[in-house]
């Protein structure tokens, strides 16, 4: 069917704002990376001024007019016609939902919050960003409080809905409640295993940090990753941002230690492969957009902890590692590299955490934020709370806030709803897997030489290609023939740390 002139209108206004929207992302890669201090307060006001242009194209009167024109014009049975244009009267339905000038109030204070939080976490002081928090915290339910009439779900559920639609705190809680039942069974059952296996032996540094810059780029590229369309940077928390023709991932680096630098760029690695990845017919389209954020944790935790923490990839990671650092060689023996990469450790940070007690970092942060969005906890209330709620799932407790409720920048970026979907994701990953050795028999081969291609080919069929066409649990049903089975996560956990 060819396009309407309604459909065409739609396609370049959402292709405007899709590129505002990469200019932001690209203003925010560059203050978390190479951004003086002192310029923190003017990319407050940039960052706002696009949100508020992205806003207006959004909201504007003709975008009714036009939507209304390409859906009585039909999408003549076009599938992705039909996603696309469902996803344009969502971003309109929620857009107009919220004013502008809380639009540009919101972007304003998270930055401001942000840059005072970075200091704040230094110093372990929350109450230097409690007051930024609270603002912070009061227009999210603002926001959550706006969209929910309009959309018709309650403040929580509407701000989830903007990270990964269709899924509901309803959905999530029974799946958590049951994780946590299967962890405090699991748990104490791998540390016994574990303290009667041999330790690990640590390597011993110091790693110079370019040799593990110089490894860290070799690797992604190893991964799938074109450096003609990304780039490697250093910032304090990693994270993978940019555009899918310019994706920028950043590490950070510390002499004595080279895990957490390696480790970090694979997972950012998935993500950015996932980016470069999507349709590039519909570019700058909502349809050719990522499936949401559950979604695109579960590709950066299939490369991570599905594919390079496995056996296979391991053999071929220990040479790679000691042509790197040299040094005796037993540190780097596959056996060993397991031990040290999928030890099981009760610990305060989420992103230290092993992949059997990191769902409950995210439970914490999701009954958490859900208080605070309700109302039920105060800003003032979240270091106590923060500190209960670890110590009930874990059993252990933060001896300082740096290590408790500041160590994430998210609410402090204002993203409230986001948590669950880095352990939804993990069980979507461990599910793909599942699948993806079923569909494709050298897959261990392959990462035994590493060599990713067979399993990036098929997440590139299944998953990357089809951008937001469907949704989450759509989306896994089309790859692996179900929805989200949280059982194939606790049988993954169970057969690499209990079996």
């Amino acid at each position: 069917m060819r396009n309407t002139p309604g459909y065409d209108r739609l396609i370049d206004r959402f292709a405007r704002i899709a590129t505002i929207g990469e200019c932001s992302s690209m203003l925010g890669w560059d203050a978390a990376a190479v951004m003086p201090p002192g310029g923190g307060a003017a990319r407050g006001d940039q960052l706002a001024v696009l949100a508020g242009l992205a806003h207006a194209q959004l909201t504007a009167a003709e975008t009714a007019d036009e939507l209304a024109a390409a859906e009585a014009d039909g999408t003549g049975g076009d599938p992705w016609r039909a996603a696309n244009l469902a996803l344009m009267r969502q971003a309109y339905t929620r857009a107009t939902a919220l004013p502008a000038d809380l639009v540009e109030a919101q972007a304003r204070a998270n930055s401001a919050c942000e840059k005072v939080w970075r200091d704040a976490k230094a110093t372990s002081s929350f109450s230097q960003v409690r007051p930024y928090l609270e603002e912070v915290v009061r227009l999210v339910r603002h926001i959550g409080g706006a969209l929910a009439p309009v959309v018709g779900l309650s403040p929580y559920d509407a701000l989830m809905d903007g990270y990964q639609r269709g899924v509901r705190a309803a959905d999530v809680t029974p799946i958590f409640a049951a994780y946590e039942t299967f962890l405090a069974r699991a748990l104490p059952e791998a540390e016994a295993r574990q303290a009667r296996a041999p330790q690990p032996i640590r390597p011993v540094g110091p790693f110079s940090i370019e040799a593990q810059e110089a490894l860290c780029r070799r690797l992604s590229e190893r991964l799938g990753l074109d450096y003609t369309h990304a780039r490697l940077d250093r910032s304090v928390h990693p994270f993978s941002g940019g555009t899918p023709t310019d994706v920028r991932i950043t590490t950070r680096y510390i002499e004595a230690d080279f895990t957490q630098a390696i480790l970090a760029v694979v997972h950012e690695t998935g993500h950015a492969l996932y980016e470069r990845g999507l349709p590039r017919d519909y570019a700058r389209q909502p349809v050719g957009e990522a499936a949401g954020m559950a979604a695109h944790e579960s590709q950066s935790l299939i490369v991570e902890m599905q594919a390079c923490r496995s056996d296979a990839f391991l053999s071929w990671m220990g040479p790679e590692l000691l042509a790197a650092f040299g040094g005796d060689p037993a540190p780097y023996h596959p056996e060993n590299l397991g031990r040290l990469w999928r030890r099981v450790e009760r610990g305060f940070i989420r992103v230290d955490a092993d992949e059997m007690t990191y769902p409950a970092h995210v439970i914490l942060r999701f009954r958490l934020e859900q208080a605070l969005i309700s109302g039920d906890l105060a800003v003032a209330d979240l270091p106590g709370a923060w500190n209960d709620g670890l110590h009930a799932l874990l059993g252990i407790t933060p001896p300082d806030d740096a290590r408790g409720c500041l160590q994430d920048i998210h609410w402090y970026d204002g993203a409230f709803g986001y948590f669950p979907s880095y352990t939804l994701g993990a069980m979507a990953a461990a599910q793909l897997m599942t699948a993806a050795r079923k569909a494709v028999p050298d897959l261990d081969a392959g990462l035994s030489r590493g060599d990713m291609s067979p399993l990036l080919g098929w997440l590139r069929a299944n998953v990357h290609s089809q951008g937001s066409r469907l949704g989450f649990n759509e989306l896994l049903r089309a790859a692996t023939g179900k929805p989200l089975d949280p059982q194939d996560f606790q049988a993954h956990l169970t057969a690499r740390y209990l079996g």
